[in-house]
C-alpha cells in the first residue's frame, strides 16, 4: 500500500501546542493510528513526543507553528506519513539532503551556480511526490550530526537549519571535499544512529571500475584490455600489442588529460593530448622516448594504459554513447536516457565541454561508418550492455550507488565497448533543462529516495 501524501497546515502556537497534531480521521483508523495516546514523531533525524487528535472530514495534517520551525517546514508543505504499529512512530517524509560542492549565499538567484536550475527542478519534483528536499554543502555539517544548514525553495532560496535527512545524495563534484574527515564522518554517524541511506556515496576509479567487473565472465566482452601503468615493461607490451593505446588518468573526468598513442611507422609513435583547444601532436622515433616524456607526468598522475579501438565516426570524428542508468522505485537498475557524443573537430574526446555534440543514438549510428548491417540493433545493444555493466558495478564495489553514467562505444565491426563509469553523472550537461518541465531523471531519482526510505 502506497504511503498517503498529506498537506501540513501550520497553525499558530497559541492554538496548537507543538506536541499535538492534528490529523483526518479517515486516515486514521486507515492506517490505524491510535488517538490521544503518546506517539513518537519523525522527520529525518528529529524525534518528538506528541498525541494526535482526529479531525472529521479532513485530509490533511495540523501542526503548531513551534513545531514547523524546529524542523523546518512551511504551511502548505505536502508530505508522506507513514505509521509503524510495532514501534508507535509516525514518520513523515520522506526527507531527502543533497551534499553540493559549493553555495554562494550572496547570489540569492543562483546560490549554486549552474545547478540552480537544477536544484529548483528537484523541489518541484519533491513537492509533486510528496518528498522534501533541502541542499548542503560540506561547510554546513556542525558537530551536532543531527542537524544540518541546509537550503530550501519556497518563494525564493532560504537557509535554515534542518534535521539530519532519510536519504543523503551525494552530488560533490570533487575527492577532495568528499574524502573531508567531517563529510566521512557525517556519512558514516546518520547511518549508523538513524538508519539514514547515503547513494552515490563514492567517486569511482578508472582502473577500480575495470579490476571489478574482470571478475564477471559475461562482463569481459566488454571491456578493453586495460591496466594500472606501473613501469616500461607494461608499456611495451601494450604498445607491441595494440596499434594504437590510450593513457586515461585514473581519477579524471570530462576528457581531460586523455593521450591517444598511435604506432605511425614499425618503431615511431605519435602522442596526441586532449586539450581545451583541440589535439595537440608530438612524434617519438621510438617507444624509449616516448616513454621518458611520459615517465614525468606519471609521478604526479596514475594512468590506465587501455587498448585503443577504432571507434565509429561521423565525418571522421568519433562517437560515443552516455547512458544514463537509475534505480526505479522498486530498487531496479533502469535506463532512462541514451545520447550519442560526436567529438568536435579536431577533438578526439566526445565531451561537450571538448566541443562535442549531441544527439539521439538513431541519428548518429545512420550518419556514422558503421556497416548497415550492425545498425538496426544498436540501440537495443547499448542500453542492455548499460544494464549489465549498472549491475555488475552494483555487485562488485562495495558502496551504495542510485544513479551511474555510463560511457560505451561502438567500434565498426558492431561491438560494444566500456569507456568509463562515472558515478557522479552531470546534471548541467547531457539533457537540455526544458523550463517548468520535470526530467525523468529527476522523478526516478525522488521514486528511488522513497523507496529506499521505505516512502
Amino acid at each position: 500500500m502506497s504511503t498517503p501524501k498529506v498537506n501540513v497546515q501550520v497553525i499558530s502556537s497559541g492554538i496548537l501546542s507543538d506536541d499535538v497534531l492534528m490529523l483526518g480521521e479517515s486516515l486514521m483508523k486507515q492506517w490505524k493510528i491510535p488517538a490521544q495516546q503518546h506517539l513518537a514523531l519523525q522527520f529525518g533525524s528529529f524525534r518528538h513526543s506528541v498525541t494526535v487528535v482526529p479531525v472529521a472530514r479532513y485530509d490533511g495534517l495540523r501542526i503548531s507553528q513551534t513545531l514547523a520551525r524546529r524542523i523546518g517546514i512551511f504551511s502548505g508543505t505536502p508530505l508522506r506519513l507513514q505509521y509503524q504499529i510495532t514501534t508507535r512512530t509516525l514518520a513523515l517524509g520522506p526527507l531527502i539532503g543533497v551534499l553540493i560542492s559549493r553555495d554562494n549565499p550572496e547570489h540569492s538567484d543562483k546560490p549554486f551556480g549552474d545547478i540552480t536550475m537544477f536544484c529548483r527542478e528537484l523541489t518541484d519534483a519533491c513537492r509533486s511526490q510528496g518528498a522534501y528536499v533541502y541542499f548542503f554543502t560540506p561547510s554546513a555539517i556542525g558537530s551536532s550530526l543531527s542537524s544540518v544548514d541546509g537550503w530550501v525553495y519556497t518563494k525564493g532560496w532560504h537557509k535554515m537549519m534542518l534535521p539530519s535527512p532519510d536519504v543523503v545524495n551525494n552530488r560533490l563534484t570533487s575527492r577532495k571535499l568528499e574524502n573531508l574527515p567531517a563529510v566521512q564522518q557525517f556519512m558514516n554517524e546518520i547511518k549508523r544512529r538513524y538508519g539514514a541511506q547515503v547513494f552515490n556515496e563514492k567517486f569511482l576509479d578508472k582502473s577500480e571500475v575495470f579490476d571489478a567487473l574482470k571478475k564477471d565472465a559475461s562482463l569481459q566482452k566488454y571491456l578493453p584490455e586495460s591496466h594500472t601503468l606501473h613501469n616500461y615493461a607494461m608499456f611495451k607490451t601494450m604498445c607491441s600489442r595494440y596499434s594504437s593505446v590510450f593513457l586515461k588518468p585514473v581519477r579524471g573526468s570530462l576528457g581531460k588529460g586523455i593521450i591517444r598513442l598511435s604506432r605511425i611507422a614499425p618503431e615511431s609513435w605519435q602522442a596526441s593530448y586532449a586539450t581545451v583547444n583541440g589535439t595537440k601532436r608530438q612524434t617519438f622515433s621510438s617507444l624509449v622516448k616516448l616513454f621518458s616524456t611520459l615517465a614525468g607526468k606519471m609521478k604526479t598522475v596514475r594512468y590506465l594504459i587501455q587498448q585503443g579501438l577504432t571507434l565509429i565516426e561521423v565525418s571522421g570524428r568519433p562517437v560515443d554513447f552516455r547512458a544514463l542508468t537509475q534505480k526505479n522505485a522498486s530498487g531496479k537498475w533502469t535506463i532512462t536516457s541514451i545520447v550519442s557524443r560526436t567529438a568536435g573537430t579536431h577533438h578526439f574526446v566526445s565531451n561537450l565541454a571538448r566541443g562535442g555534440t549531441l544527439s539521439t543514438v538513431k541519428e548518429s549510428v545512420a550518419k556514422s561508418n558503421l556497416p548497415v548491417m550492425f545498425r538496426g540493433d544498436a540501440s537495443v545493444q547499448l542500453q542492455k550492455a548499460a544494464l549489465e555493466i549498472a549491475r555488475g558495478v552494483d555487485a562488485y564495489i562495495p558502496a551504495h550507488f542510485g544513479e551511474l553514467g555510463i560511457d560505451l562505444a561502438l567500434d565498426t565491426s558492431g561491438r560494444i565497448w566500456l569507456l568509463e563509469v562515472n558515478s557522479k553523472p552531470s546534471k548541467n550537461d547531457n539533457t537540455p533543462l526544458n523550463e517548468g518541465k520535470i526530467r525523468p531523471s529527476v522523478r526516478m531519482m525522488i521514486q528511488y529516495a522513497r523507496y529506499i526510505s521505505g516512502f
